[in-house]
Order: C-alpha cells, then sequence, then structure tokens
C-alpha cells in the first residue's frame, strides 16, 4: 500500500507543481498579448536553437562511450542515441526515470550488466552538477553587483530577521532529518549513493580518453546555453539582454526542470522571473520561455518517441 502511495506522489507532484506554476505565471498575463507573440517571433532563430539542443544530445550519446570503455564494454552509437533520446522522452513520465529507463534499454540491447550502466550514469549526472555549477559561478561572478544589488533592495531590517528565523529553523529540520535517516533503512542507500558520486568522478579522471570526455562535458553544456541564447534572438524585445544575464536565467531555468515533468510550467515562469531582474515585461519574459520550452519538447517527443521506436527493430537479431 505504502509504495503505491508513494509510486502516486511521484507521478502527482510533479504535475501538480507544474500545473500550479502554469497558473501562477499567467494568473496577470493578458493572454491576447502573449498569444501575439508566437506570430511575430523570428521562427529561423528557434529552428537553429533546436538543432543546437540535438547536437548537445549527440554529444551526450558519444560521450557515454568514454565511460563505458573502461569498464570492458563496447557501446554501439546508434543505440546510445536512441536510449538518450528516449530517456529524455521519459523524464516527461517522472522526472529522472529516464535515466534508468536509458540504463535498462542499453542493458537490454548491449548485453552491459544493469549495475555498470547505471553507475555510469551516475558520473555522468555528477559532471554535469559540476559543469551547471561552474555557469552559475561565471554568471554570479559578471553579475554580482546586479544581483546583490536586488538582494539588498528586497532586505531591510525587519525582513533580514525573518530571513535569519527562515535559516535557523531549516538548521533545525536538517539536522533532525539527518539523525532520523540514521536510523532509517534508507540511510545505507543515501550513503551509497553519494559514494557512487563519488566513485563516478574517480573514474572520470583515471580514464585514457578522459581530454576527450571533459571536451565532450564543455561542448554540451555550450550547446545547452547557446540553445537558449539562440533562441532568445527570435524575440526583438530581448536583443538589449545581455548573454551573461542569459547565463543567470539559463541556469534557473535549468535547475527548475529537477521539480516538474520535463520542466512544464515551471520552466518558463522561472525564466520570466529571471529575466524580470533585468527589467524584461512580464509577458516577453513568459512568451520566450514557453518558446524555450516548447521547441525543446517537441524536439524530444518527435525525436525521442522515433527513437522508442526504432530501438526494438534495429535490434531484433540480437539474442
Amino acid at each position: 500500500m505504502l509504495k503505491k502511495i508513494n509510486s502516486y506522489i511521484k507521478i502527482l507532484l510533479p504535475i501538480s507543481i507544474g500545473v500550479f506554476c502554469i497558473y501562477f505565471s499567467f494568473r496577470n498575463i493578458n493572454f491576447s498579448d502573449f498569444t501575439l507573440y508566437f506570430y511575430n517571433i523570428n521562427y529561423s532563430w528557434v529552428f537553429l536553437g533546436i538543432f543546437l539542443g540535438a547536437l548537445s544530445h549527440l554529444s551526450r550519446s558519444y560521450r557515454w562511450k568514454y565511460l563505458i570503455e573502461p569498464l570492458g564494454h563496447k557501446l554501439g552509437m546508434t543505440n546510445s542515441v536512441l536510449a538518450v533520446f528516449s530517456a529524455y522522452l521519459i523524464n516527461y513520465t517522472i522526472p529522472r526515470a529516464g535515466d534508468i529507463a536509458r540504463a535498462t534499454l542499453i542493458s537490454k540491447y548491449e548485453k552491459i550488466p544493469l549495475d555498470k550502466t547505471l553507475g555510469t550514469i551516475v558520473a555522468e549526472r555528477a559532471i554535469d552538477v559540476i559543469c551547471i555549477l561552474i555557469i552559475i559561478g561565471i554568471g554570479l561572478i559578471i553579475e554580482f553587483q546586479k544581483i546583490s544589488d536586488k538582494l539588498i533592495s528586497f532586505i531591510d531590517g525587519k525582513e533580514l530577521m525573518v530571513i535569519f528565523i527562515y535559516v535557523v529553523i531549516i538548521l533545525i529540520i536538517l539536522t533532525i532529518l539527518i539523525l532520523f535517516l540514521k536510523k532509517s533503512k534508507y540511510y545505507k542507500s543515501i550513503l551509497n549513493f553519494f559514494s557512487g558520486i563519488i566513485k563516478g568522478l574517480t573514474v572520470v579522471f583515471r580514464m585514457e580518453k578522459r581530454n576527450s570526455f571533459i571536451l565532450h562535458s564543455i561542448f554540451i553544456w555550450l550547446m545547452y546555453l547557446l540553445m537558449f541564447w539562440v533562441t532568445s534572438m527570435a524575440f526583438i524585445e530581448l536583443h538589449e539582454v545581455s548573454f551573461y544575464q542569459f547565463m543567470i536565467s539559463f541556469t534557473l531555468a535549468a535547475l527548475s526542470i529537477m521539480l516538474s515533468n520535463g520542466g512544464i510550467g515551471i520552466y518558463p515562469l522561472a525564466v520570466e522571473e529571471s529575466l524580470g531582474w533585468y527589467g524584461v515585461q512580464s509577458t516577453t519574459g513568459l512568451a520566450f520561455g514557453w518558446v524555450s520550452w516548447l521547441s525543446q519538447t517537441m524536439m524530444v517527443v518527435i525525436f525521442g518517441g522515433l527513437s522508442l521506436f526504432i530501438l526494438p527493430f534495429i535490434n531484433r537479431k540480437k539474442p
């Protein structure tokens, strides 16, 4: 019974967050003004953004080979590409479920043990976390003055005390949670998860082709970032926003994807709110957020759907 409840929560909670974010973002928006953007933007930039997004996925597929090969297995490029696109599509059902599906598909069709394929994906995610932290760091350094001014404008003496109280409460809750987890049966699983990330990082630095792996990692995240910036060029109203300001917006949007199915609802809201810091109108920011999200979602749905359909056929002769 408890497993069923957990399964429902995993599915319904992200959907609920997405639906709430859609309502919240449109509550003060004139829908007629919003839809006008979809008629007036330059779609050549949008298609270029889709192309760059596809390049990042292809690079991710190829990068995976560098993690599989040190384990004594060969990974076929076709299966790798199809599994990666399938995983992105599956993430729209339950967040991060695509990673498990990708490992399972490759384990099935390439005859690689599942624990090894899962281990390589944990290593991938560890590197991805480092990449996004670097992007956040660069954005914060360059935009430090703007962000610090914005934070200071929100905080007066009374609000500072409220924030301090919130921080103390959060620290107390975290302490209780850690003490509770130590007695829980899940404590070992959590430790294993973090040790897996550490092992994944050590694998990267031990591999023979680590320079190629690192270059692919840089390329993947550079394409993500360029995809976001290039799509913004479709909007005349956003031409004055600097590339570094888009870096801040991109990182917030990328992090928001973890909270709902493929970022539905929350991704456009994160874009709107972050660009609002730089004086971009809510309607413009929200329209850009939706165009950026929809263009990448359409690519994932089309190529991910085709990948799930093609995978069994191209592997049907394998025992």
